[in-house]
């Protein structure tokens, strides 16, 4: 019996009742030949799951792998398994051609007009990729190692039946009590303040207006006689009064008008003032 026929014999001996081949993990079972490998390709999820079982048979870190050394042993893989007659699937036979390409550009000598990727860096990445796929298959394994809730770790059933009893205490002073009741009260009843702006009648307004009226009066007349008659709210009165006042000052120390007042706190009196003296001593 030839050597084939052993692994055919022993492929036999390991399907299971639908007749597959049963999937064998990182811990590939070898013929009694201790050559080929014996493996389910249903055991994989991927090229990059395979590559790193075969990685594994290197004993080495995956930084210092041997990229030829793997390549060549996927493609003995994958031919091994076509002889066989197990189904591969296309993305295996693809990082197959791949891996075979790769060979031949670590076995050849670099041109130097080249324009496709370096060899090295090829390998390089490969490797990036294999420590990536370790690192999650040993991150999915250490979850997988955690206590389970419901199997292994079980939570408590349903509470029970004690009444609770919550009471509250307050440490406080009578004065503390107090001063918190009474600013409580105080945010509730006193009413925002809201301060109005006064209605102002401006200086230069009453300037205009004594100069407009002036003119051509020369005799005298009560300074409250000069306020705008429209005027309604008392505030603006006011306002109109002393800006008139200040205004009668101002034109008297132009020389435009002339002041006069009988007594003190009594009411002033103002006219214009004539353009020639002729005028003046006339009025």
């Amino acid at each position: 019996m030839t050597g084939r026929d052993e692994e055919r014999r022993t492929l036999d001996e390991r399907k299971d009742a639908t007749g597959r081949l049963s999937p064998v993990g990182v811990g590939a079972q070898r013929a009694d030949d201790g050559e080929s490998l014996i493996v389910s390709m249903e055991g994989f999820e991927g090229p990059l799951d395979l590559l790193l079982m075969l990685a594994r048979t290197q004993k080495v870190d995956l930084a210092k792998i041997s990229v030829l050394a793997l390549a060549e042993q996927y493609i003995a893989f994958i031919e091994r398994a076509r002889l066989l007659r197990i189904e591969v699937a296309a993305d295996y036979l693809v990082m197959a051609a791949w891996l075979a390409f790769l060979k031949s550009r670590l076995l050849l000598p670099r041109e130097e007009e080249d324009t496709e990727p370096d060899a090295q860096e090829m390998a390089l990445r490969l490797q990036l990729r294999l420590q990536r796929l370790e690192a999650m298959r040993e991150a999915a394994e250490r979850l997988l190692a955690r206590d389970r809730l419901g199997r292994d770790v079980f939570v408590r059933g349903a509470p029970e039946g004690l009444a609770v009893q919550r009471a509250i205490r307050h440490d406080a002073t009578l004065f503390e009590l107090l001063r918190a009741y009474g600013g409580l009260r105080i945010r509730r009843e006193r009413p925002p303040l809201h301060i109005r702006r006064r209605p102002v009648y401006a200086f230069e307004e009453a300037l205009r207006r004594l100069e407009r009226l002036l003119g051509h009066r020369f005799e005298w007349a009560a300074l409250e006689a000069f306020l705008p008659e429209d005027l309604r709210d008392p505030g603006l009165t006011r306002s109109a009064l002393a800006s008139m006042f200040a205004a009668s000052l101002e034109m008297a120390r132009l020389g435009k008008a002339e002041l006069r007042q009988h007594e003190t706190f009594g009411p002033i009196y103002m006219r214009g003032v004539a353009g020639t003296p002729e005028e003046e001593d006339e009025s």
